[in-house]
């Protein structure tokens, strides 16, 4: 691991919202600290799909999203339930194309 990718592991582990980033073969590659500890006491989901760790309509609906950031689009706002928020956002590299995506769970001020 390079010194940048440890900046940014600690940048990313000081946010209050879980992310989990997934590859274009939706394997989830990252997550943060935050979303370890939303997810404590499930099977290890680094290195596995995220199709395992949803229900058959809502692998449908990440399908579908990911095929509108395969489209241009950059996020796409999921849900807003018990004091969150629920985005897929699209990451991109210099070029512009399409590398992976990441699910982030924005917590409201007021939890």
């Amino acid at each position: 691991m390079t010194s940048t990718d440890v900046r940014l592991d600690y940048l990313l582990d000081s946010l209050k919202d879980a992310v989990v980033f997934c590859d274009l073969n939706h394997v989830i590659r990252y997550m943060n600290r935050a979303a370890h500890l939303r997810y404590a006491g499930r099977p290890a989901a680094v290195g596995r799909s995220i199709f395992d760790c949803h229900n058959d309509e809502s692998n449908a609906m990440i399908a579908t999203i990911v095929e509108r950031f395969l489209a241009g689009e950059d996020e796409v706002f999921l849900s807003d339930r018990k004091g969150e928020r629920v985005f897929m956002r699209a990451v991109r590299d210099e070029g512009g194309a399409l590398i992976g995506y990441y699910e982030r769970y924005e917590v409201s001020c007021a939890n």
